[in-house]
C-alpha cells in the first residue's frame, strides 16, 4: 500500500478540520514573516506582533516585550471611556445671563464647534436681548487650568494636533487659515475661519508665476498675531492650514462675541474668564455629539485633543472637579488592572499617546481589544470609531487592494522612530482577527507601514 507523505497528511488534516469546524485553519508562518522583514530591512527585535483569532494565537513575535505605542494608546482610552460612560452620554455647554453679563459655561465637550455655537446664539436671540451691557464671561472651571499636561511631549508646536485642553473649548481649539492666489504680484487671499478678534492677521504674501519665497505661517501666541508671508503660486488651489490657540476660554468667548454681533446683538464689555454668578439664570443648553461620534472624532483622525478632553471627563465623572488629567489616567490604569494588566505589560501615562512615556506589549494591546470584542455593548461602537482600510481616516490611502479594502479597522500610531497599528481584521467567513503591530526602530516609516499592510494582506487573501 502506498504511503501518504507528511505534506499530504497535513493537507488532509486541514480539510478534515475545515469540514468539522466550518472555517479555514490558517496562520502566518515564521518563514513568511522573516521574508517580509528582510524585504523591508526590519530588525526582528524592533518589531512586536500578536495576531489572534478566537482563543488561538495565529502568530506572535516579541508579544510580551514592551514598546512605545504612540497613538494606538487611544484604543486604551476608548476602552476606559466605553467602560465608564453610558452610550447615550452627551457633554453640555450652557449660556447664563444675570441682566448685565452673559456667561458661557463649558461641560468638557470636545466636539463643540461653529454649528453648535450658532445653535446657542440662535436660541439666545429669542430672549429679545439686543444689548449686553457687561462682559462675556467664560466659565471653564469644570476642568483644571492645565492646558498642556506634562505627560505630553515637552516640545510645543503650533499645529492643531498639539491643541490645548479646556472645559470650555471651541473648534478643537484651532483656527483654520485659508490661503488662495489672486492675480500677479498681488497679495494672496488669506482668511481666518472663524473670523473674530482673538487673532490679528498680517498678510505679507505675494501671488507669483514662480515661487521664490516659501510660504510661512507664524503664530505669535502671546500677542495673538498670525503672520502669513511668502509666495503663493498663481492658479494653485486654495489650501487650508490649521494652527492651535493658547487660551481656549478666551478663544471661545471671542467667537461667541463675533457670532452675537452677526445676529445684531451688541456686547459693550470685554471677554474674560470667570465663574457663573449665583444670580445668573440659565437660558440655553446645548448637548453635544453622542459618545460614538466623539470617539470617531478621536480615532478616525487620531485627535490628541479629544483624547485628553475625554480623559478629564473620566476624572470629573469619578468625582474629581476641577478635573485633572492625572485623575483620569489613574482611572484608566484602574480599568487596565481590572483585566489583569500591570506595569510589567503596560505603562500608561498619557491618553493620546503623544509621548514616549507610554509603554506596552502587543499582548496588552490585544487583551484590551479582546475585552471590547467580547462585550457586545461596546464592540459595535469601537468598530464604528476606527479608520477603515482603503476607505477613511488614517487608513484611507492604505490597503486599497480588493482583498483587504474595508476588511481592516485599526488605529494607527506614529512618533519619530515609532510606528504602530492595532485593531481588527475581518475574514470573509465572518471570523475576526485581533492584531497589534508595534515597531520601535530606525527604518523609514513608509517601509514599516508597507510591512504591516503586507502581513495583513497575506492573512486576508
Amino acid at each position: 500500500m502506498k504511503q501518504i507523505s507528511l505534506t499530504n497528511r497535513l493537507k488532509y488534516i486541514v480539510i478534515i478540520l475545515t469540514l468539522a469546524f466550518g472555517h479555514e485553519v490558517f496562520g502566518l508562518e515564521q518563514d513568511d514573516f522573516n521574508k517580509i522583514l528582510n524585504k523591508y530591512k526590519l530588525n526582528k527585535d524592533d518589531f512586536g506582533v500578536l495576531i489572534e483569532s478566537h482563543e488561538k494565537t495565529i502568530f506572535e513575535n516579541n508579544s510580551k516585550k514592551m514598546y512605545i505605542p504612540a497613538s494606538i494608546s487611544k484604543l486604551i482610552t476608548t476602552f476606559s471611556v466605553l467602560k465608564n460612560f453610558n452610550l447615550n452620554q452627551k457633554f453640555k455647554t450652557e449660556l447664563y445671563y444675570d441682566g448685565e453679563n452673559l456667561y458661557i459655561k463649558g461641560g468638557g465637550d470636545p466636539s463643540f464647534v461653529s454649528e453648535n455655537m450658532w445653535y446657542l446664539v440662535n436660541e439666545f436671540t429669542r430672549q429679545n436681548i439686543k444689548i449686553i451691557k457687561g462682559d462675556i464671561i467664560v466659565d471653564d472651571t469644570y476642568f483644571d487650568k492645565i492646558r498642556f499636561d506634562d505627560s505630553r511631549e515637552s516640545k510645543r508646536v503650533d499645529r492643531s494636533y498639539d491643541a490645548p485642553v479646556g472645559a470650555m473649548s471651541f473648534n478643537w481649539n484651532s483656527v483654520n487659515i485659508f490661503v488662495k492666489p489672486t492675480s500677479d504680484n498681488n497679495k494672496a487671499q488669506v482668511i481666518l475661519d472663524p473670523d473674530n478678534q482673538y487673532f490679528e492677521l498680517i498678510n505679507k504674501t505675494t501671488t507669483k508665476n514662480k515661487v521664490t519665497r516659501e510660504l510661512v505661517i507664524d503664530v505669535n501666541q502671546p500677542k495673538r498675531i498670525i503672520t502669513v508671508s511668502g509666495d503663493v503660486l498663481k492658479n494653485a488651489d486654495e489650501k487650508a492650514y490649521y494652527k492651535n490657540v493658547a487660551d481656549p476660554d478666551l478663544w471661545t468667548g471671542q467667537n461667541l462675541k463675533a457670532f452675537l454681533d452677526q445676529r445684531g446683538i451688541e456686547v459693550q464689555g470685554k471677554v474674560r474668564s470667570g465663574q457663573v454668578s449665583r444670580k445668573a439664570i440659565k437660558l440655553v443648553t446645548f448637548e453635544g455629539k453622542s459618545l460614538s461620534g466623539v470617539l470617531a472624532d478621536m480615532n478616525k483622525f487620531s485627535n490628541n485633543y479629544v483624547a485628553e478632553m475625554l480623559t478629564k471627563n473620566l476624572a470629573a465623572q469619578s468625582g474629581t472637579i476641577p478635573a485633572t488629567l492625572a485623575a483620569g489616567v489613574q482611572k484608566i490604569n484602574t480599568d487596565l488592572k481590572s483585566i489583569g494588566l500591570g506595569s510589567n505589560q503596560i505603562v500608561f501615562e498619557n491618553p493620546s499617546g503623544f509621548t514616549r512615556q507610554n509603554k506596552m506589549s502587543p499582548y496588552a494591546m490585544v487583551l484590551v481589544l479582546k475585552e471590547m470584542q467580547n462585550d457586545f455593548r461596546l464592540f459595535p461602537t469601537i468598530l464604528d470609531s476606527l479608520p477603515i482600510s482603503g476607505i477613511d481616516g488614517t487608513l484611507k490611502r492604505r490597503m486599497k487592494d480588493e482583498s483587504v479594502q474595508g476588511f481592516v479597522r485599526g488605529k494607527t500610531g506614529y512618533l519619530d522612530g515609532v510606528i504602530s497599528l492595532a485593531g481588527y481584521a475581518g475574514l470573509r467567513n465572518g471570523d475576526i482577527l485581533r492584531f497589534a503591530f508595534l515597531y520601535n526602530g530606525p527604518q523609514d516609516e513608509g517601509k514599516v507601514r508597507e510591512c504591516f499592510d503586507q502581513i495583513l494582506t497575506l492573512l486576508l487573501k
